[in-house]
């Protein structure tokens, strides 16, 4: 019998040769390298090796490490392959300690070497060495494998396009200037209320197997009871969140957890990030500084760099809660016959119409009630791309987890909380409904936002 296996966007095929396997990952593997330089094309050569804060990192060691973990695999699959430097094994790892020694996180930005130029030279060798790697991929003795790990950190390097996106905004916020800018799409309508939903079983997460790629923390798909609950049509608005500041939100200790209202108090924090207060007494406003310059607050766009601590205290005040993951993935894909899709809309394509991603080149989230091919059947919109949104579940295996690849996803399944449906800075070619961010609840300067539920 043919087995055959879901790939990217949910399209159905048979079980991929691997002549097919290696035409798709040559494609993919020029793509996807291709995408992180052009990132960092408008920066300057300044730009390359600040580190603005211990939680960010700076773009030139993006573009090393993502290429030291090639270097990894190029290693373990080309006999013949030599490290290129110790110095670059130090500086360029990340969080591995099965692969060596290296440097503090927080000192990224500490050392002028190597250098950008040295850097992008390495970069270049490795691509080179990944070519050769391709073209003997059907000949290897462990091709599969080979080409499992090759997938990997395809899917490795897109995440840090977006953690890229991330870095330069704290760099340079509105000073960056990216080679394309799209006009904001026009919302299709106003969007209000929630929509509830019955109770029930329902199959959380993803099968490996059925899929191109998944994370490891994505599976295995398992049962869970779900008690009934409305959920939001619509992410909170940035609008919204200021009504929340002017009521004391920040100064009530009613609406936030202890940890929570310790941190509010010790970071003194009173707005999200990014957020700046200008003028003075009755001629202050709020506004709001990234990619597309400074704006005022009272917008329609979902508010964004909120961290889980902000998110529920804000849930809270609304007399709300924030949704658990396994809510969030029930509205997101069940179809109108109650059985699970890959996307919000069905099983098709996942393209430009369907929401906010990188590909979309907006820079930040769109307003509410935009994309409207990218609802769900019950109604609900903009559940994939925009923002990544908190959920009250905790960052956990689901059982039977098996790790993929040591020391990525399992060394962080404790203090941490799971975020759903990917951000104007994802890549497209990397979602799915069922993707498991995670954070500490303190964090924000990811795009992140959130939507309220309730318990009926």
């Amino acid at each position: 019998m043919t087995k055959t296996m879901p790939i990217r966007n949910g399209a159905l095929h048979l079980a991929p040769s691997m002549e097919e396997v290696q035409i798709r990952l040559k494609e993919d593997f020029a793509a996807v390298r291709i995408a992180t330089i052009e990132l960092c094309q408008p920066l300057a050569i300044e730009d390359y090796v600040i580190q603005t804060a211990p939680f960010m990192s700076p773009p030139r060691w993006h573009l090393g490490h993502t290429s030291w973990f090639f270097e990894m695999l190029l290693q373990r699959f080309m006999p013949e392959y030599k490290i290129h430097s110790d110095a670059f094994l130090y500086y360029f790892n990340s969080y591995y300690e099965g692969f060596g020694a290296r440097i503090n996180r927080q000192k990224r930005g500490a050392v002028s070497r190597p250098t950008v130029h040295e850097t992008l030279m390495y970069r270049t060798r490795i691509d080179g060495h990944c070519k050769i790697l391709l073209e003997r991929l059907p000949t290897l003795p462990e091709a599969r494998e080979a080409a499992r790990l090759l997938r990997l950190g395809l899917e490795h390097e897109m995440q840090h396009q977006e953690l890229l996106v991330y870095d330069i905004k704290h760099l340079l916020a509105d000073e960056y200037k990216p080679l394309t800018v799209q006009e904001m799409p026009r919302p299709a309508v106003q969007v209000q209320g929630d929509v509830e939903f019955a109770g029930g079983l329902f199959e959380l997460g993803a099968n490996a197997d059925e899929h191109e790629f998944v994370w490891d923390n994505e599976a295995p798909r398992h049962k869970v009871y779900v008690n009934d609950y409305a959920l939001d049509k619509r992410l909170v608005t940035n609008a919204e969140y200021l009504e929340f500041i002017h009521d004391g939100g920040y100064t009530n200790y009613r609406w936030w957890l202890s940890a929570a209202w310790d941190w509010v108090k010790a970071e003194s924090v009173q707005a999200p990030m990014y957020w700046e207060q200008q003028g003075d007494g009755i001629e202050s406003a709020w506004y709001i500084r990234d990619y597309r310059g400074l704006r005022r607050a009272e917008n329609n766009e979902p508010v964004q760099h909120i961290s889980f601590y902000e998110a529920a205290a804000f849930a809270k005040w609304r007399g709300k809660r924030l949704p658990t993951e396994a809510e969030w993935e029930r509205a997101c894909t069940l179809d109108a016959n109650g059985s699970k899709q890959a996307f919000p809309w069905g099983n098709g394509t996942l393209d430009a119409q369907h929401g906010n991603f990188m590909e979309n080149s907006l820079w930040t989230a769109s307003e509410a009630g935009s994309y409207p091919d990218g609802t769900t059947a019950s109604g609900i919109w903009q559940m994939t791309g925009d923002l990544w949104e908190w959920t009250t579940s905790d960052y956990a295996p689901f059982p039977g987890f098996t790790p993929q690849f040591d020391e990525y996803n399992d060394k962080w399944f404790i203090n941490q909380k799971v975020l759903r449906g990917g951000s104007f800075a994802t890549p497209r070619a990397s979602m799915r409904s069922t993707y498991r961010n995670f954070f500490h609840p303190n964090e924000r300067w990811m795009s992140s936002g959130f939507r309220c539920a309730r318990t009926l």
